[in-house]
């Protein structure tokens, strides 16, 4: 009995010999899955940790050469401003040029382009050359150089037979050669002036002079009928008044 006993004790200090290795080896293994699960977990970890730190690396370079690119855009917008501003100054430049050559040439065509001109109370268009050419021929009759004005306002009559001066010419050609006492191509410029307009403001005077030149010739009886017309024609006239005068003395 106690032989039995004993062998069943030994057969349960075996059992349990054998549990406590089993057990033993269990935890050991679960200590090793726990183990290599930590080791693929840092594995993993370094791995992601490098990869981010590669991600970043790779962020960084690009950020970086986002801000060159940026950079470099910046300074080429610079430039094609500068040159912007540059273009934009040549353009004014040459617009002011234009216009400044563009008025240089309208002033020289207008020296030469018909304007409207107004003498003796006549309106009229003329070259610029004819009017030059007229004021001159006035001028020197105004010096008193009646000889040279002769020879202006006849040059001038030839050149512009259909001239708006033409009735203005006639008179102070006339008054020059009177006092060159031609009087009788003077009495030919007053009468043709009175018979080409005799509405004219000068006609009054041209037929107080026509009388002037008749007397100068001897002409008595053909002065005496100019002054009657020219107080018949022109009543209100300042040259009226002197004509009235004139027939008083001529006998």
């Amino acid at each position: 009995m106690f032989r039995y006993a004993a062998v069943a004790a030994a057969c349960m200090l075996v059992f349990n010999a054998n549990a406590g290795l089993f057990e033993d080896d269990e935890a050991r293994r679960a200590i090793l899955d726990l183990r290599q699960k930590v080791d693929a977990s840092q594995l993993r970890m370094a791995d992601d940790v490098r990869k981010n730190t590669e991600d970043n690396a790779q962020l960084r370079r690009s950020v970086l050469d986002l801000s060159n690119q940026i950079e470099a855009l910046r300074s080429e917008v610079a430039n094609l401003r500068g040159q912007n501003e540059n273009l934009t100054r040549s353009v004014v430049e040459l617009q002011r040029t234009q216009k400044d050559l563009t008025q240089g040439v309208d002033e020289r065509l207008r020296k030469f382009e018909p304007g409207k001109v107004s003498v003796d109370g006549k309106e009229f268009v003329a070259d610029p050359a004819e009017k030059q050419e007229f004021e001159t021929a006035l001028a020197t009759l105004r010096k008193g150089d009646f000889a040279a004005a002769q020879t202006s306002f006849l040059g001038f009559l030839k050149r512009y037979p259909q001239t708006g001066y033409r009735t203005s010419a006639l008179f102070w050609l006339g008054n020059a050669q009177y006092a060159l006492r031609n009087y009788r191509d003077a009495v030919t410029n007053f009468r043709a002036l009175v018979t080409a307009e005799p509405d004219h403001m000068r006609a009054p005077e041209a037929l107080l002079s026509l009388a002037n030149c008749q007397v100068e010739l001897k002409d008595t009886k053909s002065a005496r009928k100019t002054l009657e017309d020219l107080v018949k024609a022109y009543p209100q006239a300042e040259a009226a008044s002197v004509a009235k005068e004139r027939l008083a003395k001529l006998k």
